[in-house]
């Protein structure tokens, strides 16, 4: 019955505004009681917490990042430090270096930071895009004490030719390109991609960390300061991102595939807002260039299922800070150079016992071959010093599972992993799952699961110099979590869906870099990490009369995350204390109206004030980042002539304006907008 009303309520909302549309009543073919189960259950999915993003928000416009799609779409926090700028990701509060992130089967992750930017990911680049919560991450990747992001790419589903060009033209002189092209005959599938984004990106901001005058009442009282208005200093960026994909399809159950993506990226560094320093005094440059390339085969053949996988990747990362010291002469102050080589190998099995078991198996190895450097340290004996380090790790994680529906509404599945890093194998991790069907009418599905997990130690941790630390013990985590999901319709004019989920975490040996005595600082095992929450996911889509579609979804998050570690000394006050830079609540919805050929959108996100520093003081204002609330909308008109197909997009994003910081001493842009202009030609096709 709450469900009946929610409907009539937002129909009611909505029936004005397609009257004053259409100019009369529209007629409404919506028959609640009538809705019927529709879904189909997946035995590869019992009892797993997983989130599948669709193409139609991967693909939304192309100036978006993995990382603006995942604060927009999911429960994961995202670190920003603007657009064009580092962007983690962490799930269940936390860290960055517990989400796994695989591309193709290939750990995206850096083997010498253990974390992945997702600003380095355009969201038009991937076709396939699933988050899997805490347990659930075992069946795809070791390591993920938070979670796992599995992203992919697909062959083209249209045969012919295709092509496809959008312009984005947008605030603080931004410019972003993307050009597809397309071919598939029912066997040969290629597809390039290419992205560039180019900006000065030096929005304007008001700089409360630094004061200018101050505000007296007219007796003479101080009532405020006066705070000045800057601009984003040293920001620019550009991006070149080119995409090649092959697929062929022998056409008796094999099937061959070749990804390529390279990416050429040289971005300015901005400058903190506690920095006064002129930014023509100094040149603080970021640039890399990295190769992806990964073979498949595939074989599917009656009830088995093989795959093979070979891959490589290189990755420079350099990073220049300079300063004019007078006279036109520039003194370099830091030259940081790093070489990644990374060899790929995987191979992995299904096999299905009729409709009751499936058993899958697989095994991944990454070599990895590290060279970290700072060209420019200088001794004390006036001759230059490398610090850093050489070294080559191989990561070998193998897997096997077997899932099993005893009845039609029960599911059960375990799962065993091992993971082999340098010389070192971690204890086996386990991982069970169970779901349960409450009710056929509603699909309503009972979940739970159980595992632990490790994560080793990055290379950077180990031997970085100074302050690597090749003692440290891998990291230890139990998780446990449970919840009910439900979803009705599905028959094309309405479908709702949602998903409660609880969980309880345990990390222990928490790596965490400390200041030591000595001036630089140094990681050791001190923290046991407890967290835990509650997830709320919610999706409707309601289709009225021929022309409306409306279409919402919505994510919420609790997250507690405490450090329950040993004190470094007797004045440790973080014990108990919420971890830094994680929000106890964060949240997300987005709305869709189509008619005919118009689309709006709207979209809000919201995160919690974030503690900056362990003890969670709150004094000053460099302890506590506010809480916020972020508003974008955008608007699309398309066309369809004989020709091609056009659309024009406009996008404002931060609507309200609003002013705050995602980290400590970072502005992030105000009100801003982008216009995009995007054509396809239409050439003979037909689907497959």
């Amino acid at each position: 019955m709450t469900m009946r009303r929610t409907l009539l309520i937002l129909m009611s909302l909505l029936l004005p505004v397609t009257a004053a549309a259409e100019g009369e009543k529209p007629v409404w073919s919506l028959d609640i009681d009538s809705v019927e189960v529709v879904t189909e259950r997946h035995i590869k999915d019992i009892g797993v917490q997983k989130s599948v993003l669709d193409t139609t928000v991967l693909h939304e416009n192309i100036s978006l990042s993995m990382a603006d799609v995942l604060t927009r779409n999911s429960t994961l926090f995202i670190k920003s430090y603007g657009r064009a700028t580092l962007s983690t990701a962490s799930f269940r509060g936390t860290s960055a270096s517990h989400t796994q992130v695989t591309w193709n089967g290939m750990n995206l992750n850096s083997p010498m930071l253990g974390m992945t930017d997702f600003s380095m990911i355009p969201a038009y680049f991937i076709d396939r895009a699933a988050l899997y919560y805490g347990t659930s991450s075992v069946g795809v990747t070791g390591g993920g004490l938070g979670g796992a992001v599995a992203l992919s790419t697909a062959p083209v589903e249209e045969r012919g030719f295709g092509l496809q060009f959008v312009q984005g033209v947008g605030s603080f002189t931004t410019f972003d390109d993307y050009l597809r092209f397309t071919y598939s005959d029912g066997r040969w599938s290629v597809s390039t991609r290419v992205v560039y984004s180019d900006s000065k990106n030096n929005f304007k901001y008001t700089n409360y960390r630094r004061k200018t005058g101050m505000i007296f009442d007219d007796e003479g009282g101080l009532v405020g300061f006066e705070y000045p208005v800057e601009r984003n200093k040293s920001g620019d960026f550009h991006d070149l991102h080119l995409l090649q994909e092959l697929y062929y399809n022998a056409g008796n159950g094999h099937r061959f595939g070749l990804a390529a993506w390279y990416l050429d990226s040289d971005r300015g560094v901005p400058m903190l807002n506690v920095d006064y320093r002129d930014d023509a005094d100094y040149s603080n440059r970021q640039r890399e260039n990295t190769f992806r390339g990964v073979v498949s085969w595939d074989m599917i053949r009656g009830s088995l299922k093989l795959g093979a996988r070979a891959g490589y990747v290189y990755t420079y990362l350099g990073y220049d800070y300079s300063r004019q010291i007078g006279g036109g002469e520039w003194a370099q102050m830091t030259r940081s150079r790093s070489y990644v080589n990374t060899v790929y190998g995987a191979f992995d099995a299904e096999y299905y016992i009729g409709r009751k078991w499936l058993f899958t198996a697989g095994l991944t190895a990454h070599q990895n071959f590290v060279v970290s450097k700072d060209k420019n340290i200088i001794r004390q004996d006036g001759n230059s010093a490398i610090v850093g380090y050489d070294k080559a790790r191989i990561e070998v994680s193998g897997h096997v599972s077997a899932k099993w529906l005893p009845t039609e509404r029960l599911g059960v599945s375990v799962t065993l992993r091992d993971d082999f890093y340098g010389t070192e194998f971690t204890p086996v991790i386990p991982a069970a799952f169970i779901d349960f069907v409450a009710s056929k009418r509603g699909n309503v599905v009972l979940k739970a699961s159980v595992s632990r997990n490790y994560r080793y130690p990055t290379l950077n941790d180990l031997y970085f110099l100074p302050g690597g630390n090749d003692t440290l013990r891998v990291e230890r985590g139990f998780t446990y979590d449970g919840g009910v999901s439900f979803r009705v319709g599905g028959d094309g004019r309405f479908s709702a869906g949602g998903e409660v989920t609880a969980y309880d975490s345990y990390i222990r040996d928490w790596i965490c870099w400390l200041p030591t005595a000595k001036g630089f600082w140094s990681p050791v095992n001190i923290r046991k990490v407890h967290s835990y929450g509650v997830e709320v996911k919610a999706d409707l889509s309601v289709r009225f009369g021929r022309d409306w579609r409306l279409a919402l979804k919505g994510n919420y998050a609790w997250t507690p995350s405490i450090n329950y570690g040993d004190p470094v000394n007797w004045a440790d006050e973080s014990i108990g204390k919420q971890l830094v830079y994680v929000p106890r609540n964060s949240a997300a919805v987005t709305g869709r109206l189509d008619w005919r050929s118009w689309s709006l959108g709207y979209e809000w996100t919201y995160y919690d004030k974030r503690y900056t520093t362990s003890s969670n003081e709150t004094a000053t204002r460099f302890d506590e980042l506010g809480e916020y609330f972020m508003s974008d909308v955008w608007l699309e008109k398309r066309f369809a002539f004989r020709w091609a197909d056009m659309s024009f997009k406009g996008v404002v994003r931060n609507l309200f304006n609003e002013e705050y910081e995602s980290v400590l001493a970072r502005p992030m842009p105000r009100m801003n907008f982008e216009f995009f202009i995007g054509i396809k030609p239409k050439f003979p096709s037909r689907k497959k």
